[in-house]
């Protein structure tokens, strides 16, 4: 018998589990629990940024410092990618919480629903993502 073949019910090969296709909204599900979990390990950096920013004034200019020059070996671009994933994930989770908490409100968890949230969840935090990251790297 080989290993690729399985005689136990309810069991797939690889190459069909690598070939499933997520719904949108298993992705959005997926993302939630990232963004949540991508908030908890920055925990330190939003603390830094919350200290630096109101301080004192002389705190506050080395916090603009931090993203423009950077701080020791690490440079300013560093401080805005994770500036930029903090953004991206307090939005996402944010989004996905109010799509939950409207489906959960409003008893709504059909299939054709379910994508239609999905779109407009993945949409919108990555629309309103961008919007911010252009204002976070200088772009307006």
């Amino acid at each position: 018998m080989s290993q690729t073949t399985s005689t136990r019910p309810g069991t797939m090969r690889l190459t069909q589990a690598l070939q499933y296709r997520l719904p949108l909204a298993g992705w959005v599900s997926i993302l939630h629990r990232l963004s949540g979990a991508l908030m908890f390990v920055l925990l330190p950096f939003i603390v830094w940024m919350f200290d630096n920013s109101v301080s004192s004034e002389v705190s506050f200019d080395r916090f603009t410092g931090a993203f423009g020059y950077g701080v020791g070996f690490v440079p300013g671009w560093f401080f805005k990618l994770l500036a930029l994933a903090l953004i991206w994930a307090f939005l996402h989770h944010f989004m996905a919480g109010v799509r939950h908490l409207w489906m959960d409100l409003t008893h709504s968890v059909g299939k054709a629903q379910g994508r239609q949230s999905a779109v407009v969840t993945l949409v919108a935090s990555a629309v309103l993502t961008l919007l911010l990251g252009a204002r976070l790297f200088g772009l307006y």
